[in-house]
């Protein structure tokens, strides 16, 4: 039976929570609509259109030289012809933010149907069944072992078509660069035909921005490239090499680790001995640009990257993908690798039930009904890698 009054009590609820959002919204309007870099407190008031402009201007060139680290000349080119339409759209929006009150937007937001603002609520969480906590010891760890491996024979036996040429300038790729994102797309329930994630609306912006801030500790624009520059240049694929490398864990302890730092440095360790042999480091290019390509989607979607910026760095991500992998099945896999060894690291006991997500949407993703908005690896070729020709 459906108790009333419960369900007045979380609507309302909803309601209070994104009108907390919506203010929060307003209050930090230039860095949530146009991914400017502003003093990120609780208890500091608005910063005004003067001042993220003068803020805009003093990071344009360093921002500029990031991205210089991981895309194509054609690429920054691109990027220095937006910087005077990124300058203009500050501007409007920064004006458009002035001029809106929290009751007007409220009211737009209120003429939705509540069904689709308590679901916007409820999105882009990924609740993990209930389960009992485990302690971490070897049986676990061996246990997770024998689960990656059963998943990851589980998506080598997954049809896939050959994988095709692609054109240097082929608008596959813009295709292909979203797909790369299409693990946490299929888990978040987001949208995988364009660039946006979402539809645009003030709730949902402000769910991805809360994501974003809360499960990576991006707090605007330079944050974000700079964790795109670090997924896309180093990343696990580094980090599996140096534990790889490493004759013990106590190679890769210093003395400001705790005791729960050095477990999980030990957890790595063994990860990457038992794994050494049979992967290289460049294995774990899809976990690396996976995540890459969905914090550039989400960057975008909330304005942090203006979108000629986000295909560029899609571009430079998949042929990154490219030429370390050969498929979508070893992309999968590859996330699947990655994914452990984060949990490994990060201590998390329910690891288990994170393989088996990940492997479900690998799974939709391959061989998914269109008509149910799956299989677009399927319907997408990989990248077939050129061969290089010699001349005697």
């Amino acid at each position: 039976m459906f108790d009333l009054n419960e369900i007045r009590k979380r609507a309302q609820q909803a309601s209070e929570q994104a009108a907390d959002n919506m203010k929060n919204t307003l209050d930090k309007s230039q860095e949530i609509l146009n991914g400017i870099q502003v003093p990120d407190s609780e208890d500091s008031p608005s910063v005004s259109a003067a001042q993220a402009e003068e803020q805009i201007s003093a990071n344009t060139q360093r921002q500029v030289e990031i991205l210089g680290q991981m895309l194509s000349p054609d690429s920054m080119a691109q990027m220095a012809v937006n910087e005077e339409l990124l300058q203009k759209m500050v501007n409007d929006k920064v004006a458009e933010a002035t001029a809106s009150t929290a009751e007007g937007i409220m009211g737009q937001l209120f003429g939705e149907d509540m069904g689709v603002l308590a679901a916007a609520l409820e999105t882009l969480e990924l609740e993990d069944a209930e389960e009992e906590e485990l302690s971490f010891d070897l049986e676990l760890e061996e246990s997770l072992y024998t689960t990656l491996e059963e998943a990851m024979a589980r998506i080598e036996a997954m049809p896939e078509p050959e994988p095709i040429p692609y054109q240097k300038d082929d608008i596959k790729w813009e295709r292909f660069g979203i797909l790369l994102s299409g693990i946490l797309s299929t888990l978040n329930s987001h949208n995988l035909d364009s660039m946006d994630v979402e539809e645009h609306i003030p709730v949902m912006e402000q769910k991805v921005v809360s994501l974003v801030r809360r499960s990576w500790g991006i707090d605007g624009r330079s944050d974000l490239l700079d964790m795109i520059r670090y997924l896309a240049q180093e990343g696990y694929i580094l980090r599996y090499q140096l534990y790889g490398e490493a004759s013990s864990p106590e190679e890769l302890m210093d003395e400001t680790m705790d005791e729960d730092d050095c477990m999980s440095a030990c957890r790595a360790w063994r990860f990457a001995q038992r794994y050494k042999s049979r992967y290289a480091p460049g294995f774990m290019a899809g976990w690396d640009v996976g995540r890459a390509a969905m914090l550039t989607r989400w960057g975008c979607y909330i304005g942090w990257l203006t979108e000629s910026e986000a295909v560029g760095i899609l571009w430079a991500l998949s042929h990154k993908a490219a030429e370390e992998l050969h498929s979508w099945r070893e992309f999968a896999q590859s996330y699947l690798f990655g994914g452990l060894m984060w949990k490994l690291l990060c201590g998390d006991s329910s690891a288990a039930s994170y393989l088996g997500y990940l492997a479900d949407a690998a799974t939709d993703l391959l061989t998914g009904k269109a008509e149910q908005g799956n299989g677009q690896w399927r319907d997408c070729p990989w990248p077939a890698q050129r061969k290089v020709g010699f001349t005697l």
